[in-house]
């Protein structure tokens, strides 16, 4: 059971696992259109996080955005369930223009399908999906903790070899 400041709390909808086709799912973009994992074209990162405006989600959408930054025909993907504006607002404020923030607030869409979404909080629980071109789940990784980081080093590694 995963624990979120210092509780035990349940998640909402079935674990994937490595092997997996990757639901479609869609969510909220900065600009407030609706996405989907179909609109992203080639292998993708997706890291999930609680809340952008704590420190081990900005730590970890940091790293990501700019250790892979120059992986060929990768998108990263970080979602959480905090509001567009509040994405768009610490992007800014962060200098990072280019990355992808998309929100699941308003349809819950990838928690529920990715067995991510906290019931107690309605936030979602930290995770990392690595996809293939095909959306074939070469890594995922569902933190217990989650004021613990991921394993960054197991992300360069199924990157490495994808």
């Amino acid at each position: 059971m995963p624990i979120f400041k210092g509780k035990n709390v349940s998640l909402f909808g079935e674990r994937l696992n490595v092997g997996d086709i990757a639901p479609v799912f869609k969510a909220i973009n900065n600009d407030l259109d609706e996405v989907s994992l179909a609109d992203f074209k080639g292998k993708k990162l997706i890291s999930v996080i609680p809340s952008i405006d704590t420190g081990v989600c900005d730590f970890q959408t940091r790293k990501f955005n700019e250790e892979m930054a120059n992986v060929d025909n990768l998108t990263v993907i970080t979602i959480s369930m905090d509001l567009p504006f509040a994405q768009a607002r610490w992007c800014g404020a962060n200098g990072l223009a280019n990355i992808v923030m998309l929100s699941d607030h308003r349809l819950k869409d990838f928690g529920t399908k990715y067995g991510n979404l906290i019931n107690e909080f309605q936030l979602l629980n930290r995770s990392i999906f690595v996809l293939d071109e095909n959306n074939v789940v070469l890594h995922v990784e569902y933190l217990e903790v989650n004021s613990d980081h991921p394993d960054y080093d197991a992300v360069r590694r199924v990157l490495k070899d994808a």
